[in-house]
């Protein structure tokens, strides 16, 4: 088996029956299957289940490239668009959840929440930026949109840094999962910035180096 076999045929089934776990186990407990059930409040439960298993989806999408630099397995990139659509299914389920359950329909009190609560206004404006991500995910956009489109999905970062924040605000005593998503995300944000740097340094010496070789064979001209 080819590597990009095993890829097709073994390694993308796998996360695919994995990311579809988290949605099975909820409808079991919606439905009070295998002797699963969402506990006392179970709206509550739907809504936290969804968002946090989005964001996590997020972090796990944010997690391919310094995975794929640190270990030399090149081919991880092939699960990254999986990962995000992933990400884009739950969050968008967590919404939802919000609209239909929570506030059964009624757009006037959705509005009011998302004046009044700043929590939801940054959640709503990171599922928002996701959704053209999702649209563009394809290889048929990713042609169309040629180096616009490595711009246009670089608002993962972005994304990413809203879900977290939404988290933490609607967090009201205990702010350590938020503060542990916070930390994972300054660390993914932090290696990209210091790979940038570093290659950025690389380039500059190279640049001196070659003009630095260049310089005296130009003055052996003039001579």
């Amino acid at each position: 088996m080819t590597v990009e076999q095993r890829y097709r045929y073994v390694y993308k089934p796998t996360v695919f029956a994995a990311g579809l776990v988290p949605a099975a186990l909820l409808l079991c407990g919606a439905l009070g299957w295998f002797g699963q059930d969402l506990g006392a409040d179970p709206v509550a439960r739907l809504l936290h289940s969804c968002g946090k298993t989005g964001l996590n989806f997020l972090l796990l999408t944010l997690l391919i490239t310094p995975a794929r630099r640190v270990t030399g397995w090149n081919n991880l990139v092939r699960l990254r668009r999986m990962l995000g659509l992933f990400a884009f299914f739950y969050l968008l389920a967590h919404f939802t959840v919000y609209l239909v359950l929570d506030r059964q329909l009624d757009y006037h009190s959705v509005l009011q929440d998302i004046v009044k609560r700043p929590y939801i206004t940054i959640g709503l404006a990171g599922l928002l930026l996701l959704v053209p991500l999702a649209i563009t995910s394809t290889n048929r956009m990713m042609r169309r949109l040629g180096r616009r489109w490595q711009k246009l999905h670089s608002l993962i970062y972005l994304i990413v840094i809203l879900g977290v924040w939404h988290y933490w605000w609607q967090v009201k005593k205990d702010i350590r999962q938020p503060l542990l998503y916070a930390a994972m995300v300054a660390v993914l944000l932090g290696y990209r910035v210091l790979i940038r740097v570093i290659q950025r340094s690389r380039a500059r010496r190279n640049a001196s180096a070659v003009t630095s070789k260049s310089a005296p064979a130009t003055a052996q001209e003039r001579t």
